[in-house]
């Protein structure tokens, strides 16, 4: 079993390239964390607390590893901020994908059109400052989480009262922030209405009012990065944590996995394509059927009836899969990929509504924040090919995980699970879905090789010795740690509990632990 951390980091860069830049320049100290929205959200106070140890402003401390530092009293962003126990604050940048069709933020893709904001908005209800003294955080918290009955007739009777001022949910939000809440939401009303052309209307089933907030925000201000910026200054989330879009666009964005299976039973190798998040991750209907999404519609019988389609909300001729009501999916079903035992997704790559690959630019402040603030990059649990893979896929975010010398670790947080993306799958593939996600679209030719380091420097998982139930260690994904320190990435166990029940039983990590462990990582 593999230590801690292994002593031998010589070949990490020296410490002196934290402060600065490729040009020289003062780097800020800053932690930019990979991931999707749920399983993430776990992990947001860990990530707090390893950024700002301490909240307060210190009163006057001077840490001697940098007499040079400047202590700011309010901790901008833009210059060095200790606690009072002398811990450097860092910078905490979330990186979210806007890939999501599934969920409510289906209808509104659907029906409005536009980056999906589920995940985003997940993210940064989770981070509003949890106030027990303040009944309006928590009920900004409550409004903005809420979600409309799961009955179509019911949501729609919801939605009017909230939007009419007549729900319980603003009851303890001052007169300011509701109207303007109230504004934004009537914009999107207004929007919905307008699109409606009978029997084709808006489905407010399970809708979530964050969702419903972010839409109509950018439709206010024709920016989806206002949009966000907007609800964070209403719910007063501070300015050292940001939660950003892995593109910055008013667009819709869909991917596709190519999978294959060499299965000998197959008599040859079998290959496929699964057209949006949902039918990678979680489909709503089985996908072992024929993809329509495939974009082989030049020379073949059939493919004619299915571009047919007389909805006039899509654009003539795009793929009908990525214009579903996705509204109702499990996370705990789930059935294989299709191709049968054996089956890996290969490769992930955007589309367009036609199905034909794309290369979108990456989020402007993405590689700003990674070229200029980041010391340290996680990937945190969560979905590998939808939730993490979709950022590091961009030209330029791989680019820079991979050659910024600043970015002094960078570190996986092995999931405790495997899912249907990843089934059959253990650490070391893993770590090479990662190599080739940020190299393949600026070098091909290089993802077989074994330069894994450059893009992952440490490894955390859960310690399978304390792992009692056999079922559960199969489900794991498996270590070799000895293997991948020959590599020089340093794996470090962390302790685990178990939480759920039935099929839903999973290891979770330790969070002290866990906390402690990242900490020792970032320090070294």
């Amino acid at each position: 079993m593999a230590s801690k951390f292994s002593s031998n980091t010589s070949s990490s860069p020296p410490p002196e390239s934290v402060n600065n830049g490729s040009d020289g320049s003062n780097r800020r100290l800053g932690i930019t964390v990979f991931s999707g929205g749920t399983a993430a959200n776990n992990l947001v106070d860990l990530f707090n607390r390893i950024a700002r140890p301490s909240s307060s402003p210190p009163r006057s401390v001077t840490p001697s590893s940098s007499s040079a530092a400047t202590t700011s009293k309010n901790g901008d962003d833009d210059e060095p901020y200790y606690s009072q126990e002398g811990n450097r604050q860092r910078q905490l940048n979330y990186i979210i994908p806007i890939s999501d069709n599934g969920g409510s933020s289906s209808e509104l893709i659907r029906f409005v059109g536009g980056p999906s904001v589920g995940d985003i908005r997940s993210r940064l209800v989770r981070l509003i400052p949890s106030n027990l003294t303040s009944r309006e955080t928590s009920s900004l918290r409550v409004l903005f989480e809420h979600r409309l009955s799961p009955d179509p007739i019911k949501a729609r009777g919801q939605w009017a009262e909230i939007v009419e001022s007549r729900s319980l949910l603003w009851a303890y939000i001052s007169g300011e922030k509701k109207e303007l809440i109230r504004s934004v939401l009537n914009i999107l009303n207004a929007e919905i209405v307008k699109r409606a052309r009978p029997p084709n209307v808006f489905n407010f089933a399970g809708a979530s009012v964050g969702n419903m907030f972010l839409t109509g925000a950018r439709l206010l201000t024709g920016s989806f990065e206002a949009g966000i910026y907007l609800l964070r200054m209403i719910c007063e989330i501070p300015s050292w944590v940001r939660v950003l879009p892995a593109v910055n666009s008013n667009h819709t964005h869909h991917i596709s996995a190519g999978w294959v299976n060499n299965n000998s039973e197959n008599k040859g190798e079998k290959r496929g394509v699964l057209t949006g998040q949902v039918a990678i991750s979680h489909p709503s209907e089985p996908t072992s059927i024929p993809d329509e999404g495939v974009p082989s519609y030049l020379g073949l019988t059939g493919v004619v009836a299915r571009l047919e389609d007389d909805d006039e909300q899509g654009m003539p001729g795009s793929l009908p899969v990525l214009r579903r009501q996705n509204l109702k999916f499990s996370k705990e079903e789930e059935e294989d990929l299709p191709g049968g035992k054996g089956t890996t997704i290969e490769r992930v790559w955007y589309i367009n509504l036609y199905g034909h690959e794309i290369m979108p630019k990456a989020n402007s402040e993405v590689v700003r924040e990674l070229r200029e603030g980041t010391e340290v990059v996680v990937y945190s649990v969560g979905s590998l090919y939808t939730s993490i893979v979709p950022s590091l896929i961009l030209k330029e975010v791989g680019e820079s995980i991979e050659t910024v010398e600043g970015i002094r670790k960078k570190v996986l947080i092995l999931n405790s699970k495997l899912d249907r993306e990843t089934r059959g799958m253990d650490a070391s593939a893993f770590i090479k879905a990662i190599w080739r996600a940020c190299v393949e679209c600026r070098r091909p030719g290089d993802v077989e090789k074994m330069e894994w380091r450059r893009v992952v420097t440490h490894l955390v998982y859960i310690d399978p010795a304390q792992v009692e139930q056999e079922e559960m260690r199969k489900d794991m994904p498996q270590v070799d740690a000895d293997y991948l320190e020959t590599l020089g990435i340093h794996c470090a166990p962390v302790q685990g509990r178990a939480v759920g029940e039935g099929k839903a039983r999973m290891m979770r990590y330790d969070e002290e632990d866990l906390r402690e462990t990242l900490e020792r990582i970032i320090n070294l």
